[in-house]
């Protein structure tokens, strides 16, 4: 199935997500709230998850069920066991079936057993009939890489024709932050259940988790009363961070906006950030840069007001802007440095990015009005660890950005983060993969900066302009596929999500 297309509709997911450590306690107490057992949650869990693989493939006669150790494999029985009642032939793989489970899952177990269900072990031939796989080998707690026979079975299921259907989580991707320690359940679908987990939204999940699926066990009202500490975010929010404006207002109330960068050969950069500002709303916008770039960013963009950066230009400017954003083309050099090291005195409302963030790196400072966007190599040099160390949890890179330099932190990639210094953390579910090229963060600058400038607080900011940004790529995306998709491509859509009830118009 299409990613794209997985990632339409997703109106049906809650906008709560928990971390993986907090799941426990939830359905522990979740059970309690309706007086039922941790077992009968389980039931719950197994029956929610047959429904939807009946409805998915209502054809499908001989599934393949994959049972781990643990109550993820609980709820692999239970399915099995309602599949076969239903008439369904059932071949039941099982981990370690000869060891002691967990109470719940054993009871499963013991239920498909005096069902008449056969368990096979993991070296078992797979019969050739298998129209479906359920995939209920490893849940939410995996923190490394699957050990045997987990990697044998899950390449084997992969190899496989049939499609996959996995129960609360790919196994092999890991809950807590989306990572992929070794081999993992590449999925058609996923149901999860209780609560969305950060790993099903964001690192390597869309690679695996196919089209997501979620189910309270209805535990819907209990669970309403109760604030999650990570929000989920898509277009449907937009309209609470931008109402329809006073037919009275004026570009004086829409924010004065200074754009710098623009190095030799950078004009790029910076003529995708200003646009971008002014497409997302700003009522001027106004741009220092390289001397070479001042005649060609006003012939193609005769709104923007260009000049060259001096120092007596920056002065001026940095009186005359409500909010700065620097850093897209900046340069490392001394014409750069030198741009920024005045920013750093300003008070008002700031962004940085790009070559800002690189100089950042070089001499770190913490201050609380500022929103910094980096991708994972420019997050690795302000945190000075590799890539790789961000990406093996995106979750504590934002957190530890935002505690070590303040303000607001956008940590950009797929299921991109923004956290602020307050403990709020937040994922903007939309994107797609026509976004990895060049000039992206770019436009990104421009529409937080614009938002900001538009009297919105830097976290709301932050959040609102990536969720415009990444749902007019989706929208892109839609029209003309992710192939080939420019950064520019966006101001052809970017309209609709900054003036949100157009958009819920069209819809």
């Amino acid at each position: 199935m299409n990613n794209l297309n997985q990632q339409k509709d997703r109106t049906s997911l809650p906008y709560s997500v928990w971390p993986v450590e907090a799941i426990a306690g939830l359905e522990r107490e979740g059970a309690d709230s309706q007086g039922i057992t941790l077992f009968e949650l389980m039931l719950r869990a197994g029956e929610a998850a047959f429904s939807l693989i009946r409805q998915l493939w209502p054809q499908a006669q001989h599934w393949m069920i994959l049972c781990g150790y643990g109550n993820n494999g609980g709820d692999g029985f239970v399915i099995a066991r309602l599949a076969q009642a239903a008439g369904l032939k059932v071949t039941l793989i099982a981990v370690d079936s000869d060891r002691a489970l967990p109470e719940e899952a054993n009871q499963a177990r013991e239920n498909w057993l005096a069902a008449g269900g056969v368990i096979h072990d993991a070296s078992a031939r797979w019969p050739e009939s298998i129209a479906l796989i359920v995939d209920a080998l490893l849940g939410t707690g995996l923190n490394r890489s699957p050990d045997e026979p987990y990697t044998q079975l899950i390449e084997q299921a992969n190899r496989h024709s049939a499609p996959v259907f996995s129960v609360d989580i790919p196994s092999g991707l890991v809950a807590a932050n989306g990572t992929v320690p070794g081999v993992v359940i590449d999925a058609e679908h996923t149901l999860t259940f209780i609560a969305l987990k950060p790993g099903l939204l964001t690192g390597k999940a869309r690679d695996h988790v196919g089209k997501l699926h979620y189910h309270s066990l209805n535990l819907d009202l209990w669970l309403q009363g109760r604030p999650a500490p990570i929000a989920r975010y898509d277009a449907s929010h937009l309209t609470r961070w931008l109402p329809p404006r006073r037919a009275t207002s004026h570009k004086g109330d829409h924010g004065r906006l200074l754009v710098i960068g623009g190095d030799h050969g950078t004009a790029g950069a910076i003529r995708m950030t200003a646009e971008a500002a002014l497409r997302s709303g700003s009522g001027l916008v106004r741009v220092l840069t390289h001397i070479e770039n001042v005649g060609p960013l006003l012939t193609a963009r005769p709104e923007l007001m260009v000049q060259e950066l001096t120092t007596e230009a920056l002065d001026a400017a940095l009186e005359w802007a409500d909010v700065i954003v620097i850093g897209p083309g900046l340069g490392q050099g001394s014409w750069g440095k030198k741009a920024l090291k005045k920013v750093e005195n300003s008070q008002k409302t700031m962004l940085w990015d790009a070559d800002a963030l690189n100089l950042l790196a070089i001499s770190p400072d913490k201050r609380q009005n500022r929103i910094i966007t980096p991708h994972p190599g420019e997050a690795a040099r302000l945190l000075n660890v590799k890539v790789s160390d961000i990406e093996s949890d995106r979750l504590l890179a934002v957190r530890r950005l935002a505690k070590r330099y303040g303000g607001v932190v956008v940590l950009k990639g797929a299921g991109t983060l923004i956290a602020g210094e307050l403990d709020e953390l937040a994922i903007a579910d939309v994107g797609n993969a026509g976004m990895a090229s060049g000039g992206m963060g770019d436009v990104l600058s421009g529409v937080i900066g614009s938002l900001a400038g538009q009297k919105l607080s830097l976290y709301d900011a932050a959040c609102a302009g990536c969720v415009a940004h990444g749902a007019a790529a989706d929208a892109v995306a839609q029209r003309r596929g992710t192939r080939g998709m420019l950064a520019t491509d966006l101001f052809s859509e970017l309209y609709l999500f900054v003036n949100p009830e157009i958009s819920n118009t069209k819809e």
